[in-house]
């Protein structure tokens, strides 16, 4: 069972947790020949709340299949959830006053069975999964591409995964066809195919077995959501960037960015001289930053930022861990992502999006692009103020390591772009903001 098809039975097994919880309140607050009357007056408002709760078990990072139930992560992830959820749920009432249902105890009974509901769904397919096969896999190639996916196989045990064979020679090929027949393999990993068309030759003679075959890019992809740099060609770029089967997603993507950069204009605009004048306050130096970056296609534009840092002994270095010239006001700012808001004026130019690559100052990209292979392929696309990396869940400076490790989601993300996929990007910098937990 592939890691989406899981995702999708969680989904369906928390939309029926949640319709469960509503079944119970009902049963126990009304009489029975009163039960379906009151589910179709609650079930208009509470599918709301059904929606609301979805999305916030999602950008919780409750659908990590790598979660165990009695972690502290999982733990952490439902309370958080909960409280978020159920603010939201309280709100969409409170505004709501023309609906007929104002359900302040069945909201709270409603609650508190889903939390219980949801607990015991959750440990149940955490133990039917952990229960059934996994996936036998074997990986042709015993170099450092085949060390790297059989060790994120140990990390990953969410995606249902079990190397049961490092093929190291065509001789052993032997061995992985009495296992493929056995039923015993059922994917393989192409690592290395030992600079012979035998490899291939032995590979199609065991399609007929209903085999998944994959490239050593494409697993590490599907397995990690990255593209492995070091790993690819060009052609990899010619084989799976198709730019113009994306006019319809960049038209609709640009009318997005318009529209929401100018409702968020018209509701921050108020509160920019309290953010200046605070920022004045605390330290010397102008309200705004302005930095040359480089963006779509290789142009050089400036972006905007509300001023985080001292100016005073500033050497425009790259941003550290606890970085000392981040004033008190300036790191409120970027933990809650008030800096960027003048950005807005960018997207609105047409020189950034909401959602693309972090865009790099010139100076450090040009260092970067003679270290790092394929490092200018991210300006096929414009800059974003969020992106696929921002939300991987580390933080990756300018260092030619980190570089490294930004590309590979950039690249992911350029080439699996989709409204679907920014959608995903924006919910996850919601919950990044709401957790403070940017830099």
């Amino acid at each position: 069972m592939n890691s989406r098809l899981k995702k999708v039975i969680l989904f369906i097994g928390d939309f029926t947790s949640l319709f469960l919880a509503l079944s119970m309140v009902l049963s126990v607050r009304y009489p029975k020949i009163e039960f379906n009357s009151q589910l179709l007056s609650h079930i208009g408002p509470f599918s709301f709340i059904f929606v609301i709760w979805l999305i916030t078990i999602y950008v919780s990072g409750l659908y990590d299949l790598n979660l165990r139930v009695k972690g502290r992560r999982f733990f952490r992830g439902v309370m958080s959830t909960t409280v978020m959820a159920s603010l939201l749920s309280i709100i969409y009432f409170y505004i709501n006053i023309t609906s007929s249902v104002t359900p302040r105890t069945n909201l709270a009974l409603f609650i508190a069975f889903f939390v219980v509901i949801f607990y015991a769904w959750r440990y149940l397919h955490q133990t039917i999964s952990h229960a059934v096969p996994k996936t036998g896999l074997a990986i042709i190639g015993s170099n450092q591409k085949g060390l790297t996916i059989a060790e994120e196989i140990k990390k990953n045990p969410g995606a249902g995964y079990q190397t049961e064979l490092i093929i190291n020679s065509e001789a052993e090929f032997s061995d992985l066809k009495t296992q493929v027949e056995n039923g015993k393999i059922k994917v393989i990993v192409v690592c290395d195919d030992f600079s012979s068309s035998g490899s291939a030759n032995n590979l199609l003679s065991l399609l007929q077995n209903r085999i998944s075959v994959f490239s050593y890019p494409d697993f590490y992809e599907l397995l990690k959501g990255k593209i492995p740099v070091e790993a690819i060609s060009a052609t990899w770029f010619l084989e799976n960037l198709r730019e113009n089967q994306k006019n319809s997603f960049n038209f609709f993507k640009r009318v997005c960015d318009v529209v929401g950069a100018l409702a968020t204009l018209a509701i921050s605009i108020i509160f920019w001289p309290l953010v200046a004048i605070i920022i004045k306050l605390e330290s010397k130096g102008p309200v705004f930053i302005k930095q040359a970056r480089l963006g779509h296609q290789g142009k050089t534009f400036t972006i905007i930022k509300f001023r985080t840092m001292k100016e005073e002994g500033n050497d425009r270095g790259i941003t550290l861990e606890n970085d000392k010239r981040i004033t008190r006001f300036g790191n409120f700012l970027r933990k809650t992502r008030i800096d960027e808001i003048p950005q807005m004026i960018n997207i609105i130019k047409g020189e950034m999006s909401f959602i693309g690559p972090r865009p790099e100052r010139p100076e450090f990209a040009k260092e970067l692009e003679n270290a790092i292979p394929f490092y200018n392929t991210r300006l096929i696309v414009k800059p974003g103020i969020s992106g696929w990396d921002q939300v991987s869940g580390e933080y990756h400076s300018p260092t030619q390591e980190d570089t490294l490790k930004k590309l590979q989601n950039d690249l992911f993300y350029i080439k699996n772009r989709s409204l679907f996929l920014d959608a995903t990007i924006i919910l996850k910098t919601i919950a990044t903001i709401l957790s403070r937990g940017g830099r």
